[in-house]
């Protein structure tokens, strides 16, 4: 299979998931009342935790969806910084490079989410 064809399939699934993602939020945010006042509430067998859960999971799965799509495209993203954002206009990064790159990227990317997590859970506070 083709490089081309192998984005485009990626592209249809990313468009997929995403507008599962904004029906199922449009649902959460409109549909269902207030979370207090939600229960026994059901849409399709379902009731709101369970379309916040789906909601998380095509959250996660559009994420691994973009991710991969990044992916497929590093080579394209790495000549454009060499290119257009460094000062040699004939500048080419090797593969490794550009995976070691890639790599520290998406590690500091991680860190970033982990430590605004971190400071989420270390910030809530119960009712009083």
């Amino acid at each position: 299979m083709s490089r081309a064809i192998v984005n485009f399939f990626l592209d249809l699934a990313l468009l997929v998931v995403f507008l599962a993602l904004m029906f199922v939020s449009v649902v959460v945010r409109f549909v269902f009342p207030p979370l207090v006042a939600s229960s026994g509430w059901q849409l399709g067998g379902m009731n709101l935790g369970d379309w916040m859960n789906l909601q998380f999971i095509l959250v996660a799965v559009m994420t691994l969806g973009i991710l991969i799509h990044v992916m497929l495209h590093w080579s394209w993203i790495m000549g454009i910084v060499a290119t257009k954002l460094m000062s040699s206009k004939k500048a080419k990064i090797d593969e490794g490079t550009q995976t070691i790159y890639g790599v520290g990227f998406l590690i500091v990317i991680l860190n970033i989410v982990g430590l605004a997590i971190a400071v989420a859970a270390l910030s809530i506070q119960g009712p009083s």
